[in-house]
């Protein structure tokens, strides 16, 4: 069985700053020529993936992990919070990982910020995505952290091109 390199790159910002709209713009400018993986970080386990009542909630319910295939899709619920190695294995082949949020995984970052930057995020990222509703003269950013354009899809994809890393 041939395994593709499998990269990932990470994603972080304050709430509304635009990580969910980064994430689909790039995923949709990718996904014709790469097979795309997101992992979505839902810190207030607030996400609702089934019905109440319904086949899956009721055997999830039970205690147990449930998988629900169906021709187009196949949706994984598991009781266990699972490493990132467990997660990309359960996707299998891809070509990159896209992660939102997670900030303790060892992978390379771009802080997505509007308005203004949280100064407490420069010492996890690499680089930093902004519009023009921030003055980047007014911050010291320091040397090595990489300053892109947030509506520059094109210049984030090559950015995340040279600085992902294999997982």
């Amino acid at each position: 069985m041939s395994h593709n390199i499998r990269k990932a790159i990470a994603f972080t910002g304050p709430s509304g700053s635009g990580k969910t709209t980064l994430i689909e713009k790039l995923s949709n400018a990718l996904v014709s020529n790469r097979k795309i993986a997101i992992i979505k970080n839902d810190p207030s386990d607030k996400a609702i993936f089934d019905k109440e009542g319904k086949d899956s909630d009721r055997f999830f319910k039970t205690g147990a992990d449930v998988a629900v295939v169906s021709p187009t899709r196949t949706t994984m619920l598991t009781h266990d919070f699972r490493q990132l190695g467990e997660i990309a294995d359960m996707f299998g082949n891809f070509d990159l990982l896209l992660v939102e949020g997670l900030k303790t995984l060892p992978l390379p970052r771009i802080a997505i910020f509007r308005n203004s930057i949280e100064e407490s995020y420069l010492p996890v990222i690499k680089a930093i995505a902004v519009d023009d509703s921030i003055n980047i003269e007014k911050y010291d950013i320091p040397e090595g952290i990489t300053i892109l354009n947030l509506n520059d899809v094109s210049a984030i994809i090559e950015w995340i091109d040279k600085n992902s890393v294999e997982i």
